[in-house]
Formats: C-alpha cells, sequence, structure tokens
C-alpha cells in the first residue's frame, strides 16, 4: 500500500515512550463546522483544526473571511493515524460529505469561503487527489460535474477557539440542528 504522507518523526515521550505517527490532510467542503463534525467520527482521525487556507491575508479573523474578500476557504486540518485510516479513505469521505458540483457554495452558505477544496501536502497526496476526483467522477456519483479545487497547501490559518469542536459543544444550535445533524444521520454517523 502506498502511503500518502510526508515521512514521519518518531519522537518519544520524556518517559522514553514511542509516539503516535500522525499524518495530516486539509480539505474544504462548505462550513468547516459541518466537516468537523463529520471527519470527528471517522475512526483513526485523531484531531481536527478547523481554519482558513488559500487567501492572501495572513491570519485572518473569521469575520474577514466571511466578507469574502480574504481569498482564503473554511478548511479543516486532519490529523489522522495512517495505521487506522488512509489519505484515500478520508478523500472518500469527503466526496460523500458534501456537495463538490456547487462553485463557491454549500446550501445556504454562499461564496468563495465555501468552495470545495483538497490541499494537499506533497506529491504522493496530489496523486491521491486526483486519483479520487477521478474515481468520482466516472462513478457518476454527482448529475452535475465536480468543480472541487486541488491545490498545494499554502499557509494554514486556525480560527478562533469557539469554533473547534463546534457541533459537540453547540447542538441545539439553529445551524446544527437544521444542518449539522440531518447531514449526520444521512451519512449514518449519529
Amino acid at each position: 500500500q502506498t502511503l500518502f504522507w510526508q515521512e514521519p518523526q518518531i519522537s518519544r515521550t520524556s518517559e522514553g515512550e514511542l509516539m503516535e505517527k500522525l499524518a495530516s490532510a486539509t480539505l474544504g467542503g462548505g462550513c468547516f463546522w459541518c466537516l468537523e463534525a463529520v471527519y470527528s467520527r471517522i475512526d483513526g482521525v485523531k484531531s481536527i483544526a478547523p481554519g482558513f487556507a488559500g487567501g492572501s491575508n495572513q491570519n485572518p479573523t473569521y469575520e474577514q473571511v466571511c466578507s469574502g474578500e480574504t481569498g482564503h476557504a473554511e478548511v479543516i486540518q486532519i490529523s489522522f493515524d495512517p495505521d487506522k485510516t488512509s489519505y484515500e479513505t478520508l478523500l472518500d469521505w469527503f466526496w460523500r460529505c458534501h456537495d463538490p458540483t456547487t462553485l463557491n457554495r454549500q446550501g445556504g452558505d454562499v461564496g468563495t469561503q465555501y468552495r470545495s477544496v483538497i490541499f494537499y501536502e506533497n506529491e504522493m497526496q496530489k496523486t491521491a487527489a486526483y486519483e479520487s476526483k477521478k474515481a468520482a467522477e466516472s462513478h457518476a456519483i454527482f448529475a452535475n460535474p465536480i468543480v472541487t479545487e486541488i491545490s498545494e497547501l499554502p499557509e494554514f490559518f486556525p480560527a478562533e477557539d469557539y469554533h473547534h469542536d463546534y457541533y459537540s459543544n453547540n447542538s441545539n444550535a439553529g445551524y446544527c440542528t437544521y444542518i449539522i445533524k440531518p447531514k449526520l444521520e444521512k451519512l449514518k454517523l449519529e
């Protein structure tokens, strides 16, 4: 099996125990709250950081990105254990958990910040992303053409703390009740 991550560093804790080797993936498919809720339920995913990538502003705020003028997309950066899940599996979930055929929108969320995007970190991830997109297109899963952008990962900027674990911490909020929860139920993740 080909591994789709940069060779991890093996490190030890102060007690000399081996630490896990984790890989990362950065994906955007609409609101990062939705993606985080989906991927937090995937076996092998260790942590998720919502944030922004692909734009020109350094250290953008959520409010700035929502203006649509920064060029950044809302994304999640996933740390995962490649012994428990693969980059390809994460990409399979990517195609299932949003509509990659709508340009700069997901449902009622409209703007370039909600674009469908895969940010690759190395040549192996780039190849996997293009192959995964081609497979999704060839299976005619979607009625319209896939418009997902595939680009090299520029700098990633973490979002403000209140965005982390948003669904878990705000499950009764309107967006969570009417958008995220039905998505999780449709995907049989809740």
